[in-house]
Order: structure tokens, then sequence, then C-alpha cells
């Protein structure tokens, strides 16, 4: 499939939403917040957000589960997968909730062991019939089929093996994050120790005789990604997608093609890496594009807490850096609102989402004041109400 055909199918796909005049579209969300937590507190709790305005209510807390720090929805909303991301291998989870979308509660469906300890990153597949963990200390993926109730299977490991050249965090294989590739067709593995992306064709369950490996540059430790439509070119409309190194703090951009199953369908440009991190405090974290694709957003930690702010050039996608947003500490995962009005931030040592006011035509923050007090935030995701 070339470049061009992906592109038109997603930005048909947008246009359809876009347009859409029975359903209009709406500025109120539910705020699904993943967290550390003992199991006796409510881990992961449940907000009314409102887009006019930014304001936050609560609605429900669901108890029973350790450290839900990574929270993922489906795509219809009726059911949130949470790791339990416990260091203990025999102890490390994925969680099936029910979601009432009426109500704003969320209810256990059960649980299954992820044996990989730390699971980190949580993902459903474009099907909906599939869960993948990143599991951060085990060095591994679990996928997890998914019954008629969207309950979990049990778990089949995919471990990898290798080391990179950092002495003391590569020493082993660091699996941090699983995304799809927009048209689907493929799974990606981040994998923090080996300077790795870890490709497979996304048909479940995988197939580990397909899988390709990525290799970026030696000691980024790649972490989280995102994709971007990119500009049109004399073959088409491309793909482009930008990773985050935690450790070098820089953010690396791929092409991406969909290919057949033997070759690889990402390649990394050459054109611009450009250090996100200006301290050198090894702790990026999270990575955004603005709806509409105008600007990009890293998240850092350890020094300097705060959030980078790029514009994406629209003739080429290469990356302008413009401002820096200062956070509370330890900022983890951010969000930006559907409508793109807002930016939030969960500022994990400051036991604070934080709430920013994002510009549409410079994409610079403004800190509104208003936060959401709860303990080490972690993982933030939306559900349309």
């Amino acid at each position: 499939m070339k470049f061009t055909h992906i592109a038109s199918l997603l930005f048909a796909a947008s246009a359809m939403m876009a347009c859409n005049t029975t359903t209009p579209p709406t500025t109120d969300y539910y705020l699904i917040i993943g967290s550390y937590s003992s199991a006796d507190d409510e881990g992961i709790k449940v907000y009314t957000f409102d887009e006019t305005n930014a304001e936050v209510s609560y609605v429900s807390g669901l108890k029973g589960i350790e450290n839900p720090s990574f929270v993922y929805p489906s795509a219809d909303g009726t059911r949130v997968y949470a790791v339990g991301e416990n260091f203990e291998a025999e102890k490390g989870s994925a969680n099936a909730l029910a979601f009432d979308a009426e109500k704003g509660t969320l209810t256990l469906l059960n649980t299954q062991p992820t044996n990989g300890d730390a699971p980190c990153n949580i993902i459903v597949n474009p099907e909906g019939k599939y869960v993948y963990t990143s599991n951060y200390n085990g060095g591994s993926i679990t996928e997890f089929p998914l019954d008629a109730e969207g309950k979990l299977g049990e778990g089949r490991v995919i471990a990898f093996s290798g080391s990179s050249v950092d002495s003391v965090r590569q020493t082993q294989p660091h699996l941090h994050a699983v995304n799809f590739t927009p048209d689907g067709h493929f799974l990606l593995a981040n994998d923090l120790g080996t300077d790795m992306v870890h490709l497979f064709p996304a048909a479940a369950p995988l197939d580990t005789t397909k899988l390709i490996d990525i290799k970026v540059p030696a000691g980024m430790g790649p972490r989280h990604l995102c994709f971007a439509s990119a500009p049109s070119t004399g073959s088409g409309q491309a793909l482009l997608a930008y990773l985050l190194g935690e450790i070098s703090g820089d953010v690396v951009t791929f092409a991406y093609e969909a290919r057949n199953d033997a070759e690889p369908a990402l390649t990394l440009l050459d054109k611009q890496t450009v250090r996100a991190d200006s301290l050198g405090a090894e702790g990026s974290a999270d990575i955004h594009i603005s709806p509409g694709g105008r600007f990009l957003y890293t998240s850092h930690r350890l020094k300097g807490d705060g959030v980078s702010i790029f514009r994406v050039n629209p003739s080429d996608g290469t990356l302008t850096k413009v401002g820096y947003q200062p956070t509370g500490i330890h900022p983890r995962n951010f969000t930006i609102s559907p409508d793109g009005k807002w930016l939030l931030v969960a500022c994990r040592d400051d036991n604070v989402v934080q709430i920013f006011a994002r510009d549409a035509e410079t994409g610079l923050l403004t800190d509104t004041g208003k936060k959401i007090e709860m303990q080490k935030p972690v993982c933030l995701q939306w559900i349309a109400r």
C-alpha cells in the first residue's frame, strides 16, 4: 500500500467524523486517570471534563489494583484495561474493567498475570480482540486474547534479548510501550534496553517468525512515539513517526509505509535528530502531537521538569523548538484535550494533574492554575460522554 492510499483513508475517516452533522461533537468527556497506589486506594479515578472551560469534577474511583499506572480504553469506551505495575514477576498483572458511561463507574471484570514484572503500558488491538502489555523489567510483551465480554484470557509471553551501550540502564531488554500503526497493519514495541523498535505484522496472535528489529541510535533508550501525517511529496502523502528517547532526550523521525511482511515498514530518517531534553536529565517521558499536527510536545523529568514545545514544519515535517513550559515535579504521561484547547500533565511527585491552556497559533502553554489533586497520577485517557 502506498503512502497516498494510507493517508487518503485516514483523512477520509477524519473528514467523515468532522462533517457528521447528525451527531454534534461533544465538549464533555470523562477523564480516566491511572496512578501508583496500593490496592486499598482508588488507584484509578474517573472525572468529568468540560472542554469549554476545563472544569473538572470527580465521579468515581476503583480500588483493588496495585499500581494501575497505565490505563487504556477500548474504542467504544465500554471497557478500560489497566496494568498492575508490580516489580515482582509473579505479581505483575493486566486487568479488564467494564465502564458504565451513564454512571461514570468502573467494575473489575477479571485479572490475568503478565508473567513479566513491571508491566508499564497496555493497549488494545484495532479489532478489539487482543490486549498487549509492555513488561519493563520482564523484557517482554504479553499478548492476551479477549472473550465476547471483554475479559482477558491467558497471556502469552513474547520475550526479547540483548543489551546496549548504557552499562547501568541498558543491560537487558526494557519494553516500554506498544503501539499500532494508524492503519492497523503493524504492532511496534519500543525497547529502551536494547535501542530497538520491534515490529510485528499486527495479525493476532502475533507471528514471532515475522519479527523485524529496527535499530535506533545507540544510547537513545526509546520510550514512546506518536504518528503524524507528513507533508505532500512527489510520491504522495506520507506518514511520519516521532520517537522519544528516555535516556538521550532526543526525538528522531521515521517514515512509515505499509509493505509486505518481509520488509521493514518503518524507516529512520537521517535528516533530523532534535534534542528535546536540553539538560541531559535522562528522564524524557511522553510525546504527543496536537490535533491538526502543527505542534509536537514532549515531557521531561529529573531536571528542569516540564514540557518541550516544537513547531512542525509544514513543508517537510522537521521540528523547531519554540518553547518550554515548566511543570510540577516528575511529569509523566500528558494528554491534549480532543479539541486541542487544553494540555493536562500528570505530575507524579507533586500529586497533581496540572491543566494548561494551549494557544493553537503559537503552540505555547499557559498555566490555568486549575489542578486535579490525587496520589501519584501517571496516565490520562479520554472517553466521550
